[in-house]
C-alpha cells in the first residue's frame, strides 16, 4: 500500500471585527489558519508544505414585524466563496433559508451521520474520491424548514431549480450550462426520542429527485437518491449505521452508488475521545468495483486546543483497482481557537 503522513495545524481566531447599525442588526467577522505538511511514499508531493486561511461573515437582524435575518458567507484559500447562505425565520411559518453552497441543505446536510470523533473514514487526507448522496445542493438551493410539526420531528424541503448551473449574484444569473441536470427537489426527516420515546435513539431519513434531460448523452432517466440512518447514545457511547443509493439515469458508464457505513466511538472523559468509522461504496459500472475505507481516530482537546490522530486506509480508491489506488495514511491535526 501507498502510505500518506499528513500533519495539520490550524489556528482559528475568534471575533476579529464587529460592526452594527441601527435598525440592521449586526455583523461580525471570524477567521483562521490551517498550515499542514504532507508526505505520500513512492510518489512526488514537491513542496510538502501548505497554508490555507478562511473567513466567516455572520450578520444577523429583526424586522419590525417579527421575522429574523440571518447572513452566513463563508470563504475559503484566495478569497473563494465556499458557502453563502441567508435564512429568514418567520415565527408562525418556519425557517426559509437561501443557499449557494453545496453541503447545508437538502439531502446533502445528512449525507453521513454516523458518529465520529474527528472526520468521517473517507475523510481524513485519503483522497478516497468516493461518492455519496448530494441531491439539489449543487445548485442554488431554497430550503423550507416548518416549525409546526410534533416536538422531536425535524423536517426540511430542498428546491433547486437548476441543480447543474452555477451559483450567482444579485440580478443575474447561470446562463446556460452542458450539464444534463435540471430541476430538483430533496425531503428530510429527523425524528429523536423526544417523538418515538427511546431515550438516544434518533432516525434519519432524506430522498431526492433531479431532472434530467433524456437526450443527453448515456441519460435515459432521471437521478434519484435516499438514504437512511439509525444512530444511538447510551452513556459514553455513540453508535450509529447509514445507507444510502444514487441512481444516476444511465444504462451505461456509471449507474449506481450504493453505501454502507457505520461508526462507535467512547468518550474516556469529557476531553479524550476514540471511534472507528467504516464506509463502502459499491459502485456499478462496466466492471462494479467497491471502495472501502476506515479509520481509527483519538481526539483530545485542552483550553482552546484540539489535538486529533487518524490512522486510515482506502481499497479501490476512486473506484480504481490497481494497488496505486491502496492507500494507508496517517493524519495528525492540531487546532488552536482564540
Amino acid at each position: 500500500m501507498n502510505k500518506i503522513s499528513k500533519l495539520g495545524v490550524s489556528a482559528l481566531c475568534g471575533s476579529l471585527a464587529a460592526v452594527s447599525a441601527a435598525n440592521a442588526g449586526e455583523l461580525t467577522v471570524t477567521g483562521g489558519v490551517d498550515m499542514s505538511w504532507v508526505s505520500l511514499q513512492d510518489a512526488t508531493t514537491g513542496n510538502p508544505i501548505g497554508m490555507g486561511s478562511n473567513l466567516t461573515f455572520a450578520g444577523s437582524g429583526e424586522l419590525d414585524n417579527g421575522w429574523t435575518v440571518a447572513l452566513s458567507v463563508a470563504m475559503t484559500n484566495s478569497d473563494v466563496y465556499s458557502n453563502t447562505n441567508v435564512t429568514v425565520t418567520v415565527p408562525s411559518l418556519g425557517d426559509i433559508r437561501i443557499d449557494q453552497g453545496v453541503s447545508a441543505t437538502g439531502i446533502s446536510r445528512i449525507d453521513d451521520v454516523t458518529p465520529n470523533v474527528w472526520e468521517e473514514a473517507y475523510g481524513t487526507g485519503l483522497g478516497t474520491g468516493i461518492n455519496n448522496v448530494d441531491g439539489s445542493s449543487g445548485g442554488s438551493t431554497i430550503e423550507y424548514t416548518p416549525n409546526m410539526l410534533p416536538d422531536g420531528l425535524t423536517a426540511r424541503l430542498a428546491y433547486s431549480p437548476d441543480v447543474g448551473g452555477a451559483t450567482s449574484a444579485d440580478l443575474a444569473s447561470s446562463g446556460a450550462e452542458t450539464d444534463a441536470l435540471g430541476s430538483g427537489y430533496d425531503l428530510t426527516l429527523v425524528a429523536t426520542d423526544a417523538l418515538h420515546g427511546v431515550s438516544g435513539l434518533t432516525l434519519t431519513g432524506g430522498i431526492s429527485e433531479t431532472n434530467v434531460d433524456s437526450t443527453t448523452a448515456k441519460y435515459d432517466g432521471d437521478v434519484s437518491e435516499e438514504t437512511w440512518a439509525i444512530t444511538y447514545a447510551a452513556g459514553n457511547f455513540s453508535l450509529g449505521y447509514q445507507w444510502s443509493e444514487e441512481d444516476l439515469g444511465r444504462s451505461s458508464s456509471e449507474q449506481q452508488y450504493e453505501n454502507t457505513g457505520y461508526g462507535i466511538t467512547f468518550s474516556v472523559n469529557d476531553d479524550l475521545s476514540i471511534g472507528y468509522n467504516n464506509y463502502e461504496s459499491d459502485q456499478t459500472n462496466t466492471a462494479n468495483v467497491t471502495a472501502e475505507a476506515e479509520s481509527i481516530q483519538i481526539a483530545y482537546t485542552f483550553g482552546g486546543a484540539s489535538i486529533r490522530l487518524a490512522e486510515s486506509s482506502i481499497t479501490n480508491a476512486k473506484y480504481q483497482t490497481t494497488a496505486m489506488y491502496d492507500k494507508d495514511a496517517t493524519t495528525l491535526s492540531v487546532s488552536l481557537a482564540f
